[in-house]
């Protein structure tokens, strides 16, 4: 189960999402601090994380948000099985 670190992801998303839905913001921030979704935020498991970003990302739109979504829809895949 090998993937780009979310911090890598985080990066991604804040150079395409220019104004970011102010609730998605706090998470941008975590997972930027991340490398997988088994690292944690504080007290925050990582897979929390991406799931609460993609909740509150719905308003992010563009090939670039379709791909990056996509992915962490993929790696929170994974690392339910």
């Amino acid at each position: 189960m090998t993937h780009r670190s979310l911090h890598l992801i985080s990066r991604d998303i804040r150079n395409d999402w220019k104004t970011p839905y102010a609730p998605a913001v706090p998470y941008i921030k975590a997972m930027s601090q991340l490398n997988q979704v088994t690292d944690k935020y504080i007290t925050e498991p990582g897979d929390e994380i991406v799931l609460r970003f993609l909740t509150n990302a719905a308003a992010w739109r563009g090939d670039t948000a379709r791909r990056v979504k996509a992915e962490l829809n993929k790696i929170l895949k994974e690392h339910a099985q």
